[in-house]
């Protein structure tokens, strides 16, 4: 009996299986994408985080799956559920959403892309040496926070009186008020703390500011004001305010400054500990990464509004003028 076909089919079939095996969606690595905002009001950011996975060869839907939750609120949840997909790496926008991964699992991966002090609210034991299953990217915002003061004293010298727009539940919010107030008070100002928690708060936080009188605004890093900056916005046009702020996104929506590291910069960033983590790295021997590059951006439109000349010296300094 001539036994060359059966070893033929057996050849076939072998080679079936492997290929069947090569195309299950299960076996493609899965990134866990988890953000405290939303998917309109973060797509500059993730479609940077994207561009970061397409240039290091990934493709988004073909060698490499991501699964997106978007919460203001109830992270652990999300990050929970993002466990029991079993996904190979969990990539965090903002803190509260990186702390609430750091809640659910000590074993999947965490990549930070952006977070504002990852040593002083626990992330990391350091940033040389992160420790444990979390590393990734720091805003630097603490150290930041009282530049940005700085910044708008320097281009209202009249100011004497600013409020700050906080959200006293995010753990960074401590460490960038204590920056704030340090520079507060070698400059004279009197700060006035208007703490929101949730968008529903803002009216009330606008019109304290203004039975106070406020001559100024400066907003602290947080993923809820990042996704009301718009109505933000409109509030200190409609009040010839000036404003202040972290990232380059509130000055587009017509604020009149913002001084900080370029964020999509961050997210395009983060898939790079992405790699080298789905390449065999442990995230304990990837050190956080602080940016080297800082973003001056001045809104001449905002500020002809309210009728504000920006001193020659402060606008000559700036990486973008919108005007």
């Amino acid at each position: 009996m001539n036994k060359r076909p059966v070893w033929l089919v057996t050849l076939l079939l072998l080679a079936i299986g492997t290929f069947v095996e090569a195309q299950q969606p299960g076996k493609i690595p899965r990134i866990g994408f988890l953000s405290t905002g939303s998917s309109s009001s973060d797509s500059i950011r993730i479609e940077a985080f994207r561009q970061g996975l397409r240039d290091l060869g990934y493709v988004p839907g073909k060698n490499i799956a991501i699964e997106h939750r978007y919460a203001e609120k109830n992270f652990g949840q999300l990050a929970a559920e993002l466990v029991r997909l079993k996904v190979d790496v969990i990539v965090t926008g903002g803190t509260p959403a990186a702390r609430a991964a750091k809640n659910a699992t000590t074993t999947i991966p965490i990549v930070m892309a952006a977070v504002g002090d990852p040593v002083g609210t626990g992330l990391v034991a350091s940033l040389a040496r992160p420790g444990g299953n979390i590393t990734g990217l720091s805003l630097l915002s603490p150290e930041l926070s009282g530049k940005r003061l700085e910044l708008l004293k320097e281009t209202i010298p009249r100011v004497t009186r600013v409020a700050v727009l906080l959200n006293p539940t995010n753990p960074a919010t401590e460490a960038q008020l204590a920056e704030t107030q340090v520079a507060a008070g070698s400059l004279a100002v009197q700060l006035q703390l208007l703490e929101v928690s949730s968008p529903n708060e803002l009216d009330r936080a606008f019109a304290a500011m203004m039975r106070e009188r406020g001559s100024a605004l400066v907003v602290l890093t947080d993923a809820m004001f990042f996704d009301n900056r718009t109505r933000i916005m409109s509030f200190a046009a409609k009040s010839r305010i000036p404003v202040t702020c972290y990232d380059s996104a509130f000055a587009d929506a017509g604020g009149l400054m913002s001084y900080g590291p370029s964020v999509p910069d961050l997210y395009r960033r983060a898939a790079t500990y992405v790699d080298k983590i789905l390449k065999g790295a442990k995230p304990s021997d990837l050190p956080v990464e602080q940016p080297m590059k800082f973003e001056l951006v001045i809104n001449l439109k905002a500020a002809k509004q309210i009728g504000l000349t920006i001193p020659p010296n402060v606008l000559a300094r700036a990486d973008k003028v919108i005007r």
